[in-house]
């Protein structure tokens, strides 16, 4: 005969009878996603901090905290972090390069890269840092390519000592473009190698699709630049710290050289290359 009243009410897992179990999804990139509150429906293009970050079909991006409310085939479904890809092989650094395996950071060399600012040396430490250390090429930063020539006669380059220099604007007709062609003319241009991207700042070094954003702002003359940019993008530009703000922000997306624009690749490559002859 049936038992019209189940079995042992107390038994483990009673309350969850009957209720029906969402699945949990990783959240993989390009796993496309609705959002089940609004209708907002993108792909996934990174998870971090707890948060998915989608994109929709015209190129804008949203993030929204990990769990339930989405849908997948119209299906309900949690969204959870995924799992580490399993080690395959041998790793790469954020550079592209091979990583070196449990290596220490070698003696500084006397040669080194210099650079015009603090974010121009953060850029390349954040993408290049393994490298450098492996290498034990030191990045200094110069506060400006006006202080080039002082820096160079304060401590002369030689054959032992080479300098590598990444300067910002570097396009004809610009005063980087007239600094640098004087100092390869002068008594330390064998020694010295200064290359350049062509861009005003080294804030658009970074691709403009992994901010999100379409392009970088055209900014007029008679505003200064990443106050401008800011100012276009809807973020604070009172003072430095907000100024400072914004670098930690683009900063923060870039994990990888594909974060970067090859104009500035290639150049820092070969200035690796130059001191580490």
């Amino acid at each position: 005969m049936d038992d019209r009243y189940g079995t042992d009410v107390l038994a483990k897992g009673w309350r969850d009878a009957g209720r029906r179990v969402v699945p949990q999804v990783p959240a993989e990139r390009d796993l496309v996603v609705e959002v089940a509150g609004d209708g907002y429906c993108g792909a996934v293009t990174k998870v971090a901090s707890g948060t998915v970050e989608l994109e929709d079909r015209h190129g804008r991006r949203r993030l929204f905290p990990l769990g339930p409310g989405f849908l997948v085939d119209g299906a309900a479904v949690v969204l959870t972090a995924p799992k580490p890809a399993a080690p395959t092989g041998t790793k790469r650094t954020a550079s592209g390069s091979f990583a070196v395996e449990d290596a220490r950071a070698r003696v500084a060399r006397p040669s080194r890269i210099l650079v015009e600012g603090r974010h121009d040396a953060e850029l390349v430490e954040k993408v290049w840092g393994h490298d450098l250390r492996v290498e034990g090429v030191v990045v200094e930063y110069l506060q400006g390519v006006d202080l080039l020539a002082d820096a160079l006669e304060a401590e002369p380059p030689s054959a032992d000592r080479r300098y590598g220099v990444l300067v910002d604007h570097l396009v004809p007709g610009s005063k980087e473009t007239r600094i640098a062609e004087a100092i390869a003319r002068g008594t330390h241009g064998k020694h010295v190698r200064i290359v350049g991207h062509p861009f005003v700042d080294v804030w658009q070094c970074v691709r403009p699709e992994s901010l999100g954003i379409a392009r970088w702002p055209e900014v007029p003359r008679s505003i200064e630049w990443k106050v401008g940019v800011c100012r276009a993008l809807g973020w604070p530009a009172e003072d430095q710290a907000d100024l400072a703000r914004a670098w930690q922000r683009i900063l923060g997306r870039v994990t990888t050289f594909r974060d970067l624009e090859p104009a500035l690749l290639g150049r820092v490559e070969e200035l690796i290359d130059f001191v580490t002859a």
